[in-house]
């Protein structure tokens, strides 16, 4: 594995900035249409949206990307869309963090790392809308390279309906890949979605999956790129649904308390979030996915 990947890894980041374009600015539509029901008296939320940088230990430039956040819209409560690559070295601590590669062959004598990729999460104004997690990455070293993420949904108000729809659609983006793929890959989500003190799942499911190396790199790319092209049919016909329904004390209350769940699993639990934190990455676009508000009783 030497630098013959330039072409694929600048594929990979290319695809991860056009899908935070497009979420972007699908998310600024629905805020731009949302003209009935609870907030929509409110001004329309917008991006904003800030560059990111990460420096190795010896200061030279390791990559960076763009941190977009949106706050107290009509819709979104807060809402980040993030991208970045990254490159340098990889300390003990971040190959720890990175749970489901520990050890690899060759990394003690050859550390260095590419990646890139893109997360999302949305906390919503009413209760009634579901919050929203997606990130799709590809990891790069000179031994190997793989992708992984995925999509879930965590309502605080479950709705059957919506459940159904979000799982079809991932499904019909999966299937051309082979019709074992969704399933293995709804599993994948329940196990890594679970939260094991609270003994309890964090919302409803999705899919998700870490460690693809099939060996056909165009192959895994393509599934790649179809989880994150299911995302937007996915999500936005559940938001359009329930945005302009009506709530009171009790759901915004339970939105809060579900919040924390969120937040208690991605402190606790999430690769990804101590992959970011040990590799110098921004802070503030690390943890951007916490909730602006939660509650814990």
């Amino acid at each position: 594995m030497s630098e013959e990947f330039a072409a694929e890894k600048q594929q990979a980041a290319t695809w991860f900035r056009d899908l935070r374009d497009g979420i972007v600015a699908a998310f600024e539509a629905l805020e731009e249409s949302h003209d009935t029901g609870p907030f929509a008296d409110l001004p329309p939320g917008q991006f904003e949206v800030k560059e990111t940088s990460r420096a190795s230990d010896d200061g030279s430039d390791a990559g960076g990307g763009l941190m977009s956040v949106m706050r107290g819209g009509r819709v979104f409560e807060k809402v980040g869309v993030n991208v970045s690559t990254v490159y340098g070295t990889l300390g003990e601590a971040a190959q720890n963090a990175m749970a489901a590669r520990k050890g690899l062959p060759g990394m003690k004598e050859d550390p260095r790392f590419w990646a890139s990729g893109i997360s999302l999460v949305a906390h919503m104004r009413n209760p009634h809308v579901p919050a929203v997690h997606m990130n799709t990455r590809m990891f790069w070293t000179p031994h190997t390279w793989w992708f992984g993420g995925g999509s879930d949904l965590n309502p605080c108000i479950e709705y059957a309906e919506d459940t159904a729809h979000f799982h079809a659609v991932q499904k019909a983006h999966l299937d051309p890949h082979g019709e074992a793929e969704y399933p293995r890959l709804k599993e994948w989500a329940n196990e890594y979605f679970y939260i094991p003190h609270r003994k309890r799942a964090r919302g409803v499911g999705g899919i998700f999956m870490d460690d693809r190396n099939t060996g056909d790199w165009a192959a895994d790319f393509a599934l790649t790129r179809d989880i994150g092209r299911a995302f937007l049919p996915a999500y936005l016909p559940l938001v359009e649904k329930r945005r302009v329904m009506a709530f009171g004390e009790a759901e915004k209350d339970a939105q809060l308390i579900h919040r924390g769940l969120y937040a208690e699993y991605n402190l606790v639990y999430d690769r990804g979030t101590k992959f970011g934190l040990t590799t110098g990455h921004d802070p503030d676009a690390v943890l951007m996915s916490l909730p602006p508000l939660a509650k814990w009783v």
